[in-house]
Formats: C-alpha cells, sequence, structure tokens
C-alpha cells in the first residue's frame, strides 16, 4: 500500500483544509494516510483514524519571518517524508505547496511525488505559480477552467483536474441531525456560508437583501461562518435589516443551519470552487451566484442555477449606495421567491447537480493517478 502524505496549514476552517480532512478519509482504504500541518491548533474536521505530524509552524507577522518560516517548514517536512518514506505528498493551497516544493529535493525519499493543489483563481497571480508548474509532477486544480488558465499562461502540461467530492447521504444525515439555533423560525431564508473574507463581497449580499426584505418583509437572512463581522454588522443596521440578519459564527455542523434556507445567494469576486455552493445545491437550496472568474459557470453549465452580474470588488459599507448590479440581482432573487413552481424546479435541479460530484469519480482519480 502506497504512503501518501496530505499536507495543509492547519484544520481549522477553510475550503483547503476542509478537501484535505475529505481526502484523508475517503483515501484510508486505499493508502497509508498521514497529515502533516504547520499548527495544530483549533483542529475543526473530522480526522479520526489519521496520524497527523504538527510542525509547530504557524504563521509568522513580517515578510523576512514568512520567507524564513518557509524554509523552516520545508526542512521539517523534508526530514518526516525521509523518515516516513513517502511515495505521494500532495499540498493544499499556496503556503503548503511552498514547503511541499522546497522539500523535495533536500532529504525526501528519491522519486517520491509531488502533487500541488491550486484552488483559487486568485493564485494565478502569484509569484511562486511558475515554481509549481516546473516541480510538480501533478498541479492539481479544484475546476476545469482555473486548470485551463494555468495550463495557457504558464505552459505546463502537467494540469489536471479534480474536483471535490461530496458525500450527499451524509450531508443530509448531517442536516438532521441537530436543531439550528435561530432568533427565528419561520420565514423564507435566504443563505450564505464562508469566513469573513473581502472576497466574498457580503456588503453586496446585505444590500441585495435589503432590497428582497423591502418588498418581501417575511424573507431572513442567515450568514454562516467564521468571523466578527462587525462592519457587516454595522452596515445591516444602517440598512435597517439587523432583525432580519443573523451571523451565525462557525459552526462544526453549519448543515441544519444550510437545510434552513430555501435559496443560496454567492456574491464572491473570486472563488476557486465553492464547496458551500455544492453543499446547498446538495440540500435542494435554489442557486444564485456571481459570475466570477471559476467556480459558478462550471457548476450552473447554464440550467442548474442563476448566475448574475460580477459586482465591484471594492469594499462599499455606504447604506446609501447601491449599485445596479445589486438592484438586478435583488430583483431576480424577489422574482423566484414568488415564483413556487420555479423555485420547486431549480431545487430539483441543485439536487440533480449536486449528485454528479461523487465521491466514487474522486477516489477513482486519485487511485489511477498514483500508478501512472
Amino acid at each position: 500500500m502506497k504512503k501518501l502524505l496530505l499536507i495543509a496549514p492547519s484544520l481549522h476552517q477553510g475550503g483547503a483544509e476542509k478537501v484535505c480532512a475529505m481526502t484523508a478519509r475517503l483515501l484510508q482504504p486505499y493508502f497509508e494516510v498521514q497529515i502533516a500541518i504547520f499548527d495544530s491548533g483549533n483542529i475543526d474536521f473530522d480526522v479520526a483514524g489519521t496520524p497527523i505530524s504538527d510542525l509547530g509552524l504557524p504563521s509568522r507577522p513580517g515578510k523576512l519571518a514568512k520567507i524564513f518560516n518557509v524554509f523552516r517548514r520545508a526542512y521539517k517536512l523534508a526530514r518526516l517524508k525521509k523518515r516516513e518514506q513517502i511515495d505521494i505528498a500532495y499540498s493544499f493551497g499556496p503556503t503548503a505547496n511552498l514547503a511541499n516544493v522546497f522539500s523535495g529535493g533536500l532529504f525526501s525519499r528519491k522519486g517520491a511525488k509531488l502533487w500541488l493543489g491550486v484552488r483559487s483563481y486568485m493564485d494565478m497571480d502569484s509569484s511562486w505559480l511558475w515554481l509549481f508548474c516546473r516541480r510538480a509532477d501533478r498541479l492539481v486544480c479544484c475546476s476545469e477552467t482555473l486548470r485551463g488558465m494555468i495550463a495557457k499562461k504558464y505552459r505546463c502540461d502537467n494540469t489536471c483536474t479534480l474536483i471535490s467530492a461530496y458525500d450527499i447521504p451524509e450531508i443530509r444525515a448531517l442536516s438532521e441531525a441537530e436543531e439550528a439555533v435561530l432568533p427565528w423560525q419561520e420565514g423564507r431564508m435566504i443563505v450564505s456560508m464562508g469566513r469573513e473574507d473581502v472576497v466574498k463581497g457580503y456588503w453586496h449580499l446585505l444590500k441585495i437583501f435589503s432590497l428582497v426584505h423591502r418588498s418581501l418583509p417575511d424573507t431572513k437572512l442567515l450568514i454562516i461562518g467564521k468571523g466578527e463581522f462587525t462592519e457587516y454588522r454595522r452596515l445591516a443596521r444602517d440598512l435597517q435589516i439587523e432583525d432580519a440578519v443573523c451571523f451565525t459564527g462557525l459552526q462544526k455542523n453549519p448543515y441544519p443551519y444550510l437545510k434552513k434556507g430555501c435559496l443560496y445567494l454567492l456574491t464572491s469576486y473570486f472563488e476557486g470552487f465553492p464547496n458551500a455552493l455544492v453543499e446547498a445545491m446538495a440540500l435542494g437550496l435554489v442557486a444564485v451566484a456571481t459570475d466570477c472568474k471559476t467556480g459558478p459557470a462550471e457548476i450552473f453549465e447554464g440550467r442548474y442555477g442563476i448566475l448574475v452580474p460580477n459586482m465591484a470588488q471594492e469594499p462599499d459599507m455606504n447604506a446609501a449606495h447601491i449599485e445596479e448590479e445589486e438592484r438586478q440581482t435583488a430583483a431576480r432573487v424577489a422574482e423566484l421567491l414568488q415564483n413556487e413552481e420555479e423555485m420547486a424546479r431549480y431545487s430539483g435541479l441543485s439536487m440533480e447537480r449536486a449528485a454528479v460530484y461523487s465521491k466514487e469519480e474522486y477516489i477513482r482519480k486519485i487511485r489511477e493517478w498514483s500508478v501512472s
């Protein structure tokens, strides 16, 4: 059985970290799986039964400290690879990829494969991506669109696509496992999920919702994810919707909250492959998303959800300023919510599309690559 080392900055909240934990669980029957992380604080994902090595090198402030950290991580990782006689080292995200690349030629087992995971369109302009292309045995991209962009820009022929796997029965079971604690239990709920990050465009989300709420006063908004959301709470007050908005914070099991929604609204201007969007679709939520560079258009394929215009990237916390794209999106959402037949049709299409991203296909590809 081949030895597979998965490398991530941590196992605390985040798309790459979540995929790392999921990969470990799925591949345990087929590989000797281990995980290496830089910081073991606040592990949020289920990795029971998988050995974890904490390199004890969390992120540090300052440019010089960050550079020094890269090489310290690479040294420790190289020693771990040699000691454990690793066959394949698969890293997730830019900082893990850097350590993986630099550890490749130090003390690692000769012939050990380097797989580097690229999970965001923002990585396209990374000053390190050319190095990843040159040194990787596989540059694993989370969407076909992203793979094509990287292959063309960097002229590399080692790119491949591996879309995240989703255990649909498990997601549905977890959604029923407990009750979501909310300030209200009635009303049509719009949901969005993700950490507090400017790329999520949450100011757009709140402004769009304020317009929907004005025409449909029974609507509510749930924002699920880690963060204080201080500026966004203030914006909700300024928009006079604070009683209709709930910031749930980080939830180890977010699915009971997600299940409360009837419509999932994604307002990001950058995504790699939005896991939360597919998870919402698996629970039958109607999907509306901005047409950002990668992700939603590939998932929807022109029929499984509704694309709306991408919006401004500069945060705008002025409640009096509403963009035309925000008005257009609010009008489309309000129209949807008032059309039961269309909501039912898109709910069915959501579940149909989510079922395509099976764990069986994910496992098959990795097993096939491991012998090539």
